[in-house]
């Protein structure tokens, strides 16, 4: 088991912007989120990570939304040992992208809510189902 603190998590990006759809009044949307994730490594902190989860639901020609959203949400972790090992990375990884998914989905209603909008409130949900990449790329 990976044992690490949480330093600090903050919102890189906040954005909401309104688009011009024409359709009927009672008009239903099919709303597909795409979430991703990454880890990021210092040479010079070893025991440090920086993990960032981002969340998209952008409309298409295809599937068209009456708004774009994007967030982007960072977290500094301190591990209390280094990890050699593949496994305890991801095992970490997947710990830290679950300590920080329900701010996210905090940070989602929010910003819709504020907009005006219907809300759009995501059900709680193991992360690991989120997200199919099965080895965290720690980026140098």
């Amino acid at each position: 088991m990976v044992k690490y603190k949480l330093l600090g998590m903050h919102c890189d990006d906040m954005r909401f912007r309104l688009n011009v759809v024409k359709a009927e009044p009672q008009t239903k949307f099919e709303v597909k989120p795409e979430f991703n994730r990454q880890i990021k490594k210092n040479k010079d902190l070893p025991k440090r990570r920086i993990v960032e989860i981002t969340v998209k639901m952008v409309g298409t020609e295809k599937n068209p939304m009456p708004f774009d959203v994007g967030i982007r949400m960072s977290a500094i972790f301190e591990l209390e040992e280094e990890i050699w090992l593949m496994e305890d990375e991801r095992e970490f990884f997947d710990d830290a992208t679950r300590l920080m998914f329900p701010y996210l989905r905090t940070a989602v209603t929010n910003l819709t809510a504020a907009a005006m909008i219907n809300p759009i409130i995501f059900p709680p949900v193991d992360t690991a189902l989120l997200f199919k990449e099965k080895q965290p790329n720690p980026a140098e």
